[in-house]
Protein backbone atom coordinates (compact mmCIF):
# COMPACT_ATOMS: atom_id res chain seq x y z
CA UNK A 1 0.00 0.00 0.00
CA UNK A 2 2.55 2.49 0.64
CA UNK A 3 4.61 1.64 -2.09
CA UNK A 4 1.62 2.33 -4.26
CA UNK A 5 0.98 5.64 -2.71
CA UNK A 6 5.12 6.31 -2.94
CA UNK A 7 4.55 5.63 -6.50
CA UNK A 8 1.39 7.60 -7.01
CA UNK A 9 3.18 10.59 -5.63
CA UNK A 10 6.33 10.20 -7.17
CA UNK A 11 4.08 10.26 -10.98
CA UNK A 12 1.72 13.33 -10.10
CA UNK A 13 5.26 15.23 -8.61
CA UNK A 14 6.66 14.13 -12.32
CA UNK A 15 3.92 15.06 -14.37
CA UNK A 16 3.41 18.50 -12.50
CA UNK A 17 7.09 19.34 -12.99
CA UNK A 18 6.68 18.19 -16.69
CA UNK A 19 3.78 20.40 -17.06
CA UNK A 20 5.89 23.43 -15.46
CA UNK A 21 8.31 22.84 -17.88
CA UNK A 22 6.49 22.83 -20.42
CA UNK A 23 4.54 25.74 -19.55
CA UNK A 24 8.20 27.57 -19.23
CA UNK A 25 9.19 26.43 -22.77
CA UNK A 26 6.00 27.80 -24.56
CA UNK A 27 6.65 31.61 -22.75
CA UNK A 28 10.13 31.18 -23.45
CA UNK A 29 9.30 30.33 -27.55
CA UNK A 30 5.96 32.58 -26.94
CA UNK A 31 6.78 33.35 -30.72
CA UNK A 32 5.52 30.21 -31.49
CA UNK A 33 1.84 29.86 -31.67
CA UNK A 34 1.40 26.14 -32.22
CA UNK A 35 3.18 25.42 -28.93
CA UNK A 36 1.49 27.40 -27.17
CA UNK A 37 -2.03 26.72 -28.52
CA UNK A 38 -0.98 22.78 -27.60
CA UNK A 39 -0.80 23.49 -24.17
CA UNK A 40 -3.69 25.37 -24.16
CA UNK A 41 -2.01 28.60 -22.96
CA UNK A 42 -3.76 30.92 -25.84
CA UNK A 43 -2.27 34.05 -27.48
CA UNK A 44 -0.10 36.81 -26.61
CA UNK A 45 -1.34 39.35 -24.06
CA UNK A 46 -3.15 42.01 -25.86
CA UNK A 47 -2.29 45.24 -25.82
CA UNK A 48 -4.99 47.49 -24.52
CA UNK A 49 -5.52 51.27 -25.88
CA UNK A 50 -6.74 54.48 -24.18
CA UNK A 51 -9.84 53.72 -22.90
CA UNK A 52 -8.41 51.17 -20.31
CA UNK A 53 -7.27 54.22 -18.43
CA UNK A 54 -8.84 54.55 -15.42
CA UNK A 55 -8.90 58.36 -14.08
CA UNK A 56 -8.23 59.02 -10.58
CA UNK A 57 -11.75 59.69 -9.08
CA UNK A 58 -9.81 62.64 -6.17
CA UNK A 59 -6.48 63.27 -7.74
CA UNK A 60 -4.59 63.20 -4.84
CA UNK A 61 -0.59 63.29 -3.50
CA UNK A 62 1.34 60.10 -4.17
CA UNK A 63 3.52 58.42 -1.27
CA UNK A 64 7.15 59.35 -1.85
CA UNK A 65 8.47 56.48 -2.76
CA UNK A 66 11.66 55.65 -3.47
CA UNK A 67 13.04 53.47 -6.73
CA UNK A 68 17.11 52.23 -6.90
CA UNK A 69 19.06 53.68 -10.23
CA UNK A 70 21.10 51.04 -12.14
CA UNK A 71 24.22 52.51 -9.23
CA UNK A 72 22.05 51.20 -6.81
CA UNK A 73 21.01 54.71 -5.47
CA UNK A 74 17.40 55.88 -4.53
CA UNK A 75 15.54 58.40 -5.62
CA UNK A 76 12.32 59.61 -4.23
CA UNK A 77 8.88 60.22 -6.58
CA UNK A 78 10.02 63.93 -5.45
CA UNK A 79 13.07 64.41 -7.28
CA UNK A 80 11.02 64.18 -10.53
CA UNK A 81 8.95 67.37 -9.46
CA UNK A 82 8.12 69.65 -12.03
CA UNK A 83 8.24 67.02 -14.44
CA UNK A 84 4.87 64.37 -15.05
CA UNK A 85 5.63 60.44 -14.35
CA UNK A 86 4.37 57.73 -16.12
CA UNK A 87 5.59 55.33 -13.87
CA UNK A 88 5.11 51.40 -15.08
CA UNK A 89 6.07 48.15 -12.45
CA UNK A 90 7.63 45.33 -14.73
CA UNK A 91 9.52 42.38 -14.42
CA UNK A 92 11.55 40.92 -17.09
CA UNK A 93 9.69 37.02 -16.36
CA UNK A 94 6.11 38.76 -16.87
CA UNK A 95 5.42 37.85 -20.45
CA UNK A 96 2.63 40.84 -20.62
CA UNK A 97 5.13 43.63 -19.37
CA UNK A 98 7.46 42.07 -22.24
CA UNK A 99 5.43 42.40 -24.44
CA UNK A 100 4.11 46.23 -23.92
CA UNK A 101 8.21 47.13 -22.84
CA UNK A 102 8.88 48.40 -27.06
CA UNK A 103 5.81 50.54 -26.73
CA UNK A 104 6.67 52.06 -23.07
CA UNK A 105 10.17 52.74 -24.61
CA UNK A 106 8.58 54.67 -27.68
CA UNK A 107 6.26 56.68 -25.59
CA UNK A 108 9.21 57.89 -23.86
CA UNK A 109 10.80 58.94 -27.39
CA UNK A 110 7.40 60.80 -28.22
CA UNK A 111 7.58 62.67 -24.69
CA UNK A 112 11.36 63.74 -24.45
CA UNK A 113 11.70 66.90 -23.65
CA UNK A 114 7.83 67.86 -22.62
CA UNK A 115 9.00 67.41 -19.04
CA UNK A 116 7.49 64.04 -18.95
CA UNK A 117 9.17 60.79 -17.87
CA UNK A 118 9.12 57.16 -18.35
CA UNK A 119 9.96 55.45 -15.45
CA UNK A 120 10.03 51.62 -15.86
CA UNK A 121 11.00 50.28 -12.51
CA UNK A 122 11.22 46.47 -12.18
CA UNK A 123 10.71 44.39 -9.70
CA UNK A 124 13.58 41.65 -10.99
CA UNK A 125 15.83 39.96 -7.88
CA UNK A 126 18.73 39.62 -10.68
CA UNK A 127 19.17 44.11 -10.23
CA UNK A 128 20.42 46.52 -12.82
CA UNK A 129 22.48 43.80 -14.19
CA UNK A 130 18.79 41.59 -15.40
CA UNK A 131 17.49 44.83 -16.84
CA UNK A 132 20.71 45.73 -18.81
CA UNK A 133 20.49 41.85 -20.14
CA UNK A 134 16.57 42.17 -21.02
CA UNK A 135 16.78 45.77 -22.69
CA UNK A 136 19.71 44.41 -24.66
CA UNK A 137 18.43 41.37 -25.89
CA UNK A 138 14.87 43.37 -26.68
CA UNK A 139 17.17 46.72 -28.38
CA UNK A 140 15.04 48.53 -25.43
CA UNK A 141 17.90 51.79 -25.85
CA UNK A 142 15.08 54.75 -24.91
CA UNK A 143 14.93 53.57 -21.25
CA UNK A 144 16.78 54.46 -17.77
CA UNK A 145 17.26 51.22 -15.50
CA UNK A 146 14.71 51.54 -12.38
CA UNK A 147 14.45 48.70 -10.20
CA UNK A 148 11.68 48.03 -7.37
CA UNK A 149 13.76 44.99 -6.07
CA UNK A 150 11.66 44.54 -2.59
CA UNK A 151 8.38 45.98 -4.31
CA UNK A 152 7.85 48.96 -1.59
CA UNK A 153 7.26 51.62 -4.10
CA UNK A 154 4.77 49.19 -5.54
CA UNK A 155 2.59 48.58 -2.85
CA UNK A 156 3.22 52.58 -1.67
CA UNK A 157 1.53 53.27 -4.57
CA UNK A 158 -0.97 49.98 -4.14
CA UNK A 159 -0.44 48.03 -7.04
CA UNK A 160 -1.40 45.02 -5.28
CA UNK A 161 1.63 43.34 -6.62
CA UNK A 162 0.03 43.33 -10.05
CA UNK A 163 2.33 44.13 -13.17
CA UNK A 164 2.41 45.40 -15.24
CA UNK A 165 0.85 48.55 -13.57
CA UNK A 166 1.20 51.73 -14.34
CA UNK A 167 0.32 55.00 -12.56
CA UNK A 168 0.10 58.72 -14.09
CA UNK A 169 1.33 61.12 -12.05
CA UNK A 170 1.04 65.18 -12.82
CA UNK A 171 3.48 67.88 -12.75
CA UNK A 172 2.04 68.80 -8.79
CA UNK A 173 3.00 64.56 -7.33
CA UNK A 174 -1.15 63.99 -8.19
CA UNK A 175 -2.23 60.70 -9.31
CA UNK A 176 -4.46 61.27 -11.99
CA UNK A 177 -4.84 57.39 -14.03
CA UNK A 178 -3.70 53.98 -13.79
CA UNK A 179 -3.71 50.77 -15.86
CA UNK A 180 -3.20 47.47 -15.24
CA UNK A 181 -1.96 45.36 -17.79
CA UNK A 182 0.07 45.95 -20.95
CA UNK A 183 -1.22 48.53 -23.16
CA UNK A 184 -0.51 50.58 -26.48
CA UNK A 185 1.66 53.19 -24.75
CA UNK A 186 2.88 54.88 -28.24
CA UNK A 187 0.01 55.13 -30.12
CA UNK A 188 -1.46 59.10 -31.10
CA UNK A 189 -4.43 58.40 -28.58
CA UNK A 190 -2.24 57.37 -25.63
CA UNK A 191 0.41 60.01 -26.05
CA UNK A 192 -2.36 62.56 -26.05
CA UNK A 193 -3.83 61.11 -22.88
CA UNK A 194 -0.49 61.08 -21.34
CA UNK A 195 0.17 64.85 -21.95
CA UNK A 196 -3.45 65.44 -20.74
CA UNK A 197 -3.13 63.80 -17.42
CA UNK A 198 0.60 64.40 -16.72
CA UNK A 199 0.79 68.23 -17.41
Amino acid sequence: MQQRTGRRVLLSGGAALMSAGAFGLAWRAGRSSRVRDALGLGAPPQLQDAAALKPADRPAVVADAALLDAAGTAHTLSSFAGSGIVLNFWATWCQPCVAEMPALEGLARRVAGEKIVVVAASSDRGGAAAVNRFFAAHGIDGLAVWLDPDGAAGRALGTGGITPTTVIIDRTGRERARLEGPALWASDAMVAQVRRLAG
